[in-house]
């Protein structure tokens, strides 16, 4: 599967990077956010893939953050530069409150807590799916199945 292996750190099972997150970028942060623990890792990352795929998409998201005022953020996770972060608030501002509690119930953390994992994580999991510096055709097929693979762990 190529790109999708490479985000989910070789397969099913493995958070990417895997437990020490050594790998990839993405692996280091979950892992870095969650203690090292693989199955608080796979939920955080499922949660943000997962709210990427209810909110229409990376296009679709990478619009709303656009319409938001936060477009340079989005265009840089898409690019291959450095990715700009995003605040909790500014999260909590394109996705709503309620998205981001239904996250933190989830997760067994408080919104607070949800919310800023998921602004650092976000930025990482857009940019592992758009490697060539674009939104690729099929990144709704991918964002399936890496959940498919992270529900399968």
């Amino acid at each position: 599967m190529g790109l999708l292996d490479s985000i989910l750190g070789g397969g099913a099972g493995q958070l990417p990077g895997g437990v020490g997150g050594a790998q990839n970028p993405l692996g280091s942060l979950v892992a870095s956010l969650t203690g090292g623990n693989q199955s608080a890792g796979s939920g955080l990352l499922s949660a943000v893939m997962l709210l990427v795929q209810q909110n229409g998409g990376l296009g679709n998201v990478i619009a709303q953050f656009e319409q938001k005022g936060f477009g340079p953020q989005a265009a840089s996770w898409v690019s291959t530069g450095a990715n700009q972060g995003i605040s909790a608030d500014q999260l909590s501002s394109v996705f709503g409150s309620g998205a981001l509690g239904q996250i933190a119930a989830q997760l067994g953390m408080d919104q607070g807590q949800a919310s800023h994992a998921v602004a650092q994580v976000l930025p990482e999991v857009v940019n592992q799916f758009t490697p060539q510096g674009q939104v690729p055709s099929d990144s709704g097929d991918m964002l399936s199945q890496a959940l498919s693979m992270l529900r399968g762990s």
